[in-house]
């Protein structure tokens, strides 16, 4: 187009050169400067053709990652939104490897696996505890946490089966692990009323931030296998 603007443009000055004749110095500057200038042009627009087919591929593998990404930020935002603690839960769920295709018992395993680390955090700082032997109630809280610890890992091998420990849940094996969770969940408030009866208080930052942790991430746990087979109809598969 610029190309044909040009001539067109030349062709009005020639037309004015033949009324008002100039010097041949000044015409001969004239079109020299035109041809160069169509030369600029068709370089440019070579250029732009032969460097047309590496920027049309450059976009379309992008937007494949950005959609690949979307997608899971999509998927993890679903579930946590039944949720009772969504943030902690987005935060849990986002450490999920992106190379593999995510499924909802990825992602149960997932937050399990987070409960437990956060579970087994707390019992070893409850077991540091200066006031240990002296206070019954932490002695009891012990015995709980291991309970707790005991129901999550069955959870966790409840769902994998065969020689490759696929992930699969079955209707009798999602309510086996909503009781056990809720078990869990039982064993740490039994806990932690045992600890306000005889008004003990963490006076360490780190062991009060452990026991939210803790309490964040199995009532999560729980509200996922609670909410499944919601979860598994939007995915557009069905629980057998």
């Amino acid at each position: 187009m610029e190309s044909v603007n040009f001539f067109k443009g030349y062709g009005k000055l020639s037309h004015l050169e033949s009324q008002n004749p100039r010097p041949r110095s000044a015409s001969a500057a004239i079109t020299i400067s035109a041809f160069l200038l169509f030369t600029l042009v068709i370089g440019f627009t070579l250029a732009a053709l032969l460097l047309q087919p590496i920027n049309d591929k450059d976009p379309t593998d992008s937007a494949s990652a950005s959609s690949l990404s979307s997608n899971l930020v999509e998927s993890i935002k679903t579930i946590c939104n039944v949720t009772r603690y969504p943030d902690s839960c987005f935060t849990a769920l986002s450490s999920l490897n992106a190379s593999i295709k995510p499924d909802l018992e990825a992602f149960l395993d997932l937050s399990l696996q987070v409960a437990i680390t956060h579970l087994s955090d707390l019992s070893s700082s409850f077991k540091s505890l200066n006031d240990l032997h002296s206070q019954p109630a932490l002695k009891d809280c012990l015995t709980l946490f291991d309970d707790a610890l005991s129901r999550l890992n069955d959870s966790v091998s409840a769902m994998k089966v065969g020689t490759g420990k696929e992930l699969v849940l079955a209707k009798e094996k999602i309510s086996d692990i909503q009781t056990w969770i809720s078990a869990a969940m039982t064993d740490q408030d039994t806990c932690n009323d045992g600890l306000e009866e005889m008004g003990w208080t963490a006076a360490d930052e780190v062991v009060k931030s452990q026991a939210q942790s803790c309490k964040e991430s199995i009532s999560n746990s729980l509200a996922i296998v609670a909410n499944m087979q919601n979860l598994l109809q939007k995915c557009g598969r069905t629980v057998h």
